[in-house]
């Protein structure tokens, strides 16, 4: 236990360096200027508006949280319950920081495009974002070792025989009681996903049909009043939603390796993952500095650089790990493989590997240079509907590469490491989370600066700079919508590993056509698909409302088209608060109660089936949105480039037909990728992790 302690406090150590790294980020933008006193004005209206849907989210959160703390504490074990309330905490605090530094970026970056041009505008928007990566991993890591030594040292016999250990197995106890942190980090992170997503996509919708389609107006116009509640959803769904969405993901990992680890390593086991992630994030940090650029072509490639950088490093990092820490052994049941240091070190490779590949597969189905794209704009020629069938397809489509790549990952990892390997892939796979959050945040910054530059009357080469930043920051987003989703098959498996094993049914393996799994199968399959349309129809409504009210300001105030008067921001701010907390109700009970009912109703192996089932229909349905709409967006983007020209050779450009119905395709795509596609993702790994969580209660 003593060698172990060492490690946790280096990991401990390595999180509070994440930290440390974010906040002296975090002082460095906000020492820069953000402009001119309109960029001022502007910015303050975003963050207000941020900082109001953060806190009416939270205050229901904290209900939330201290209802389903207290259940846990009194139903299975107060270690449980401190766990939940620590890992949700964890999981705000990440999106706080996040969302405070986005916004307070988002002027900055449009001033330094302004005053010093594309490298600096970079420079600021990477660095907002990175405080978001670094948020993340390090709150993650920081709350996992405080956990995991101070438990050990806390929990009693009492405790120990309610999880489910063996007399004196203090620690299988523990990491059991732990998993109650990644419930708390599950939770919180689909109320996020799923809040922020209908928030964002609620005003984006109106402020693009009403502003763009029927007024005429540009994207980002001041005289739209959904702008500024368009400009606050990117901060409280792309920027906190996601970070908890990989926070999630990441401690998830974790929980699930350490768990599998101690089973067939003993205390090397919840060591070797640890070191893994300490060394991940290390290796962010070194990534990060080699982001720069002054050339508008190879932001792409800055961005990749960084990440490469880091992968590298991790590999390496890696290698030394498996060789101290992992010794060969014959498996402690036929659960398990023999494996050894170097079979686990494949393990995790081609995990870290696969998480690139799907990345870049995701870069070609959604990048505004891949014909996938292409296809979708020249099919806009004729009309909305074939903009639809087109991104459908396409959306269809892409879900076969990367399903491949994680099947891949799962069978190598399978192959050199068992089960085992397969959790520590999806450790591999997050192992850099800190720089992949980075350049998924640092996206929605630079199209908050777009929009700042927009309404503040800059210079249009300063628009061109952010534009140039938004279009790169569209594909990462894409990629890192991608990686949450190929990371989330893999945690969710791993989580799914970890249950049956405190379930028992792991030696006995789940009987597929035994009558009681074929439902639990069915009802898991049935069930992303049931919260895709809950949020789905909670996007419309929302928007139903944001239309009617932008629609109402232009009909009764003339001298908001005029440019005379200014619109009421503040209510369209109101309206997607409102109706986002009042509609992520919903989907979050179903995720936390399916799975308490079936397995108490039904029991362990009716759960694991549907387990099994979630998994499967969400990531595939998790894929095909998420790309499908990425796709569209891209393809609106592609046309406003005027890169679509017709069969005469005439540019379809901004304000033609083309245009209007690639718009048509990307306000619904907007759901599709940005509240119901990303928050599925999410929805498996709760399911699996609320299932690991209550499994003494279905022993």
């Amino acid at each position: 236990m003593e060698n172990l302690n060492t490690y946790v406090m280096i990991t401990f150590l390595s999180g509070v360096l994440a930290l440390v790294v974010a906040f002296f980020k975090s002082s460095a933008i906000k020492g820069a200027s953000e402009g001119n006193e309109r960029m001022v004005e502007i910015a303050g209206y975003i963050r207000e508006g941020a900082r109001a849907f953060i806190s009416a989210e939270y205050s229901y959160l904290y209900v939330f949280v201290g209802v389903i703390g207290v259940i846990l504490g009194l139903s299975i074990t107060w270690a449980t319950g401190v766990a939940f309330f620590v890992g949700a905490a964890c999981s705000m605090l990440a999106g706080k920081f996040g969302m405070e530094t986005a916004t307070a970026s988002n002027a900055r970056t449009a001033h330094a495009a302004n005053e010093s041009g594309l490298s600096a505008a970079l420079g600021v928007a990477f660095k907002g974002g990175s405080v978001m990566g670094l948020s993340v991993s390090g709150l993650g890591l920081v709350g996992f070792s405080i956990l995991l030594y101070n438990l050990h040292n806390l929990i009693g016999p009492a405790e120990i025989a309610k999880l489910g250990a063996a007399e004196g197995q203090t620690l299988a106890a523990v990491l059991s009681a732990i998993s109650g942190f990644g419930l708390g980090a599950s939770s919180i992170a689909l109320f996020a996903r799923v809040g922020g997503g209908i928030f964002t996509k609620a005003a984006d919708v109106g402020a693009d049909l009403v502003g763009k389609v029927e007024a005429g107006i540009p994207e980002d116009d001041p005289r739209n009043p959904a702008v500024i509640a368009d400009n606050v959803g990117d901060n409280v769904g792309d920027v906190a939603g996601m970070g908890a969405d990989l926070f999630e993901s990441y401690v998830g990992a974790i929980i699930a390796s350490s768990t599998l680890g101690y089973v067939v390593l003993g205390i090397n086991g919840i060591i070797l993952p640890l070191v893994v992630v300490a060394i991940g994030v290390v290796a962010s940090i070194i990534g990060m500095t080699f982001v720069s650029t002054d050339d508008d072509s190879k932001i792409h490639s800055a961005l990749h650089m960084g990440v490469n950088v880091a992968s590298v490093i991790t590999i390496g990092g890696v290698w030394w790990a498996c060789q101290k820490f992992v010794v060969s052994t014959a498996g402690y049941e036929a659960f398990f493989k023999d494996y050894n240091a170097t079979g686990v070190f494949i393990a995790i490779v081609a995990g870290l590997v696969v998480g690139l590949a799907i990345g870049k597969i995701t870069e070609h189905y959604t990048g505004t240079d891949g014909s996938p794209v292409h296809s979708i704009a020249r099919s806009a020629i004729t009309g909305p509907a074939t903009v639809i069938i087109s991104g459908v397809a396409v959306g269809m489509e892409s879900c076969v590469a990367p399903i491949l790549m994680i099947c891949v990952a799962i069978g190598l990892a399978d192959h050199f490491a068992g089960m085992y390997g397969i959790a520590m892939a999806a450790v591999g796979m997050l192992s850099t989370t800190a720089i992949t959050v980075a350049i998924d945040a640092y996206g929605p910054i630079a199209d908050n600066a777009g929009g700042i530059a927009e309404m503040a009357e800059l210079p249009p080469e300063v628009r061109e700079i952010t534009d140039k930043l938004d279009a790169v920051g569209n594909t990462t987003a894409a990629i890192g919508k991608g990686f949450a989703i190929g990371s989330a098959a893999l945690t969710a498996l791993s989580l799914f590993t970890a249950y049956a094993t405190a379930t028992g049914i792991s030696a006995t393996g789940i009987n597929i056509i035994k009558p009681d799994v074929v439902i639990g199968l069915f009802i898991g399959g049935v069930m992303p698909f049931f919260f895709s349309a809950q949020t789905m129809k909670a996007v419309g409504r929302s928007a139903e409302d944001m239309i009617e009210e932008v629609r109402r300001q232009f009909r009764e105030d003339s001298g908001i088209m005029a440019g005379t008067s200014k619109p009421d921001y503040a209510r369209c701010v109101t309206i997607s608060t409102e109706a986002s907390l009042r509609e992520m109700v919903l989907p979050g009970v179903v995720a936390v109660a399916m799975p308490v009912l079936v397995g108490k109703g039904m029991g362990a192996e009716a759960l694991g089936g549907l387990l099994a089932g979630t998994l499967v229909s969400g990531v595939l349905l998790a894929i095909m949105m998420a790309n499908a709409g990425g796709a569209w967006d891209n393809a609106k983007k592609y046309i406003e480039s005027g890169g679509l020209s017709n069969d005469k050779g005439e540019v379809q450009g901004k304000g033609s037909e083309a245009h209007k119905a690639s718009v048509t395709g990307d306000t619904v795509g907007d759901p599709f990728k940005d509240t119901s596609g990303p928050s599925i993702n999410i929805f498996i790994k709760l399911v699996s992790i609320v299932s690991l969580v209550c499994a003494p209660l279905f022993i």
